[in-house]
């Protein structure tokens, strides 16, 4: 998961202005929110209504929750169309393109192979049942209704999970909260998606990039402002056996992890934007992944490699 290096708060700040920060587990992972306010009870309202948000997006979004829209949608939707929420639905038009940019290799159907890992109980499915389960990933089967906002699965066994650009779309979604309170100072983190609005009071927000393997060792420190950063790492949620560690990412083409990448960091204007590219960038592999953000305008990306080695996209590369 990504360490956020943090500047210390200023103290020349005026007293009845301060820093204010909350976390709480949402989604499966820890969320954060940091601002800066000038009225103690207006910056704590405007915390919880961030944290109330992401709430709700989980409960709509989660895979877990047999009661959200996702698992409806996942439960009914090979048997027809499923009317679902236009946010639902832009999402999973975000997805797909997403998938199309990419050229498939980020695909929300993943999740009908994905399903069957257990990274807690370091189940993973057999040879067999992965061939089985392959053919239904296909974003391109998702038949989606943009009048009558329905979804329908165009193979059996199909399954979305939106857990690669969910938690991004949530930041951002915190982000255009604090935005309409008039925050303008402000961090909104969720697991490895975060996105900073203005600065820390004249200096900017460093992030810090961890090594694969040692939570508390920084490999790199990025200053920033008003920008989006998303990490992807397969030290996440795994278990390793026989030698082989099996990750939440997972490449639509084969089933299971790929290997060559140890962690993905993705800067961009959006959280949902460098959620989605990290996970692309990650299966691609550093070569072709730096390849893909340097095609694009907009973002920038580092990769460490299973050797330990650190690539750069253009807009980063060191002198």
């Amino acid at each position: 998961m990504l360490m956020l290096i943090i500047a210390c708060a200023l103290h020349s700040a005026a007293v009845h202005a301060e820093w204010l920060s909350r976390e709480e587990a949402i989604m499966g992972t820890r969320c954060a929110v940091e601002l800066w306010s000038e009225d103690r009870a207006a910056g704590e309202a405007a915390i919880e209504a961030v944290l109330a948000e992401m709430r709700r997006i989980d409960a709509a979004m989660s895979t877990y929750k047999p009661d959200s829209e996702v698992s409806r949608v996942n439960a009914t939707a090979g048997k027809g169309p499923v009317a679902v929420s236009l946010e639902l639905f832009a999402l999973i038009q975000t997805a797909e393109g997403y998938s199309k940019l990419s050229q498939g290799v980020f695909d929300i159907t993943y999740a009908s192979v994905g399903y069957l890992y257990d990274y807690r109980a370091h189940v993973r499915p057999d040879d067999a049942a992965i061939d089985a389960a392959l053919p239904s990933i296909d974003y391109r089967q998702l038949q989606l209704d943009p009048l009558k906002h329905t979804i329908a699965f165009g193979k059996p066994g199909m399954r979305i999970d939106l857990g690669g650009i969910g938690k991004g779309y949530a930041v951002d979604r915190g982000i255009a909260i604090l935005q309409q309170r008039g925050i303008a100072h402000a961090l909104v983190n969720a697991g490895g998606d975060t996105r900073v609005i203005g600065d820390r009071l004249g200096k900017p927000w460093v992030i810090g990039i961890r090594h694969p393997d040692r939570r508390d060792e920084v490999v790199l420190r990025i200053p920033l402002e008003d920008a989006a950063f998303s990490t992807s790492g397969d030290y996440e949620r795994y278990f390793d056996e026989g030698g082989v560690r099996y990750d939440h990412i997972i490449d639509p083409k084969t089933g299971r992890s790929p290997h060559g990448v140890r962690s993905v960091t993705v800067i961009a204007s959006t959280a949902t934007r460098t959620d989605g590219l990290t996970k692309s960038v990650f299966i691609m592999g550093a070569e072709d992944g730096i390849a893909f953000i340097n095609g694009l305008t907009d973002a920038d990306a580092i990769v460490i490699s299973d050797d330990g080695q650190v690539s750069y996209s253009m807009g980063l590369a060191p002198p």
